[in-house]
């Protein structure tokens, strides 16, 4: 019996806790999207070699991976809410080292700090939704949450582009929206899920298998968004395109990604099981990167194929993280959460290695192919799976 039967007499919508919490980590999706990029800038006037720059920003990734297993331990301990001001209250601290931090090496643990903090505000964000979304809305209500939080990371570089990197002011700015991201969770901060310990030891890994369908849908889109977006541009000036119109190319990516998450949640309450919805999406995905070559020498077929591509692909996540809590509930749900986000943090690390290193042995077609390879070994798990189900 699944969670969604178990619970289906619970027909409320927790609107004060749903919304704190997607308005909560929406604003800290524009302070990201507002601090990478200054981050990065500030380094580069300090002097700083690309390669140096880059070693710095990857130790993010590494952080999240990390962090993950942190934040389900840690809400046991003090609640989810009082761990989410935690975490802000932590992020905002180590934003704001950057400033003031002279040398270069004390910019690593100020790294790794955020990127714990962020992480931990995201597992416990989503973990808040789900538990608050009734069953039959929470495709919705995620299609929502993902919605909000890519307008945020949209938000984000234009605020920077007119702030500046120069003095405190970014810093500054950055900081008051952290400190915003703060009000919505302390007022629903009594209506925050208990995670309460079932006795069970079991180690953290266990639960990437529990829901894989959702835990490798993650990872898939993990690999293909981190990759794709950091390659594509190479992919464009490989196969003919200006460095505008491959920028503007991406940006209809985004833009798919930003207005087709809330229909494609909604159609997945209507499904009884959201794994042939993600095999769809996979499919979808596949069938995109098969045509991308074909219609490369038309901008305007592209950018229609890339709108299509990038918001059924993202919708990976939001369906993985709806079929997630459907499955499970309590201490399981925010420790598959973990997992689930550290799944994702292990698809930016394999995706632009494993595209970089198909588009070196086989030119600019070894993009499409090395994306095709993520879709197509996730279709055959999600066929295995099914298969299963029905012997």
């Amino acid at each position: 019996m699944t969670v969604d039967t178990q619970q289906k007499g619970d027909e409320r919508v927790h609107w004060l806790p749903m919304i704190a919490a997607i308005s909560s980590i929406s604003v800290v999706g524009i302070a990201i999207g507002l601090g990478m990029p200054l981050l990065s800038v500030i380094l580069e006037t300090r002097g700083h070699s690309a390669s140096m720059i880059g070693l710095n920003t990857a130790v993010a990734g590494l952080a999240s991976i990390a962090g993950a297993p942190l934040a389900t331990p840690l809400a046991m301990r003090l609640g989810v809410a009082w761990t989410m001001l935690l975490m802000i209250a932590v992020g905002a601290l180590a934003f704001v080292g950057f400033h003031f931090a002279p040398d270069f090496w004390m910019w690593f643990p100020l790294r790794v700090a955020l990127h714990i903090s962020l992480t931990v505000l995201f597992i416990l964000s989503e973990f808040w939704i789900s538990t608050s979304a009734p069953p039959h809305r929470r495709g919705l209500v995620l299609g929502i949450y993902a919605t909000v939080l890519s307008l945020g990371f949209a938000a984000g570089p234009w605020l920077f582009a007119h702030l500046g990197s120069s003095g405190f002011l970014p810093f500054g700015v950055t900081i008051a929206l952290v400190t915003l991201a703060a009000i919505p969770v302390l007022a629903a901060r009594n209506e925050s899920p208990a995670i309460v310990a079932d006795g069970e030891t079991s180690h953290f890994l266990r639960y990437i298998w529990m829901v894989p369908t959702a835990t490798f849908a993650v990872l898939v889109f993990g690999a293909v968004e981190t990759g794709g977006f950091s390659l594509f541009p190479v992919y464009g000036n490989r196969i003919g395109y200006s460095e505008a119109d491959a920028a503007l190319l991406l940006t209809m990516i985004g833009l798919g990604n930003v207005l087709l998450q809330i229909p494609i949640g909604m159609i997945s309450d209507r499904v009884s099981d959201r794994r042939y919805l993600l095999l769809a999406c996979a499919a979808v995905g596949l069938i995109g990167t098969v045509f991308m070559p074909f219609f490369a020498q038309n901008w305007h077929l592209m950018a229609a194929l890339l709108f299509v591509w990038g918001g059924v692909v993202a919708a990976m996540y939001t369906i993985g993280l709806a079929h997630l809590g459907s499955q499970l509930s309590g201490h399981e749900l925010a420790s598959a959460n973990a997992a689930f986000v550290l799944c994702y943090g292990v698809g930016m690390v394999i995706g632009p290695q494993a595209i970089g290193i198909g588009m070196d042995a086989f030119g600019p077609s070894g993009f499409g192919w090395s994306l095709a390879l993520f879709f197509a070994a996730y279709m055959l798990l999600v066929c295995v799976r099914l298969v299963r189900k029905i012997l």
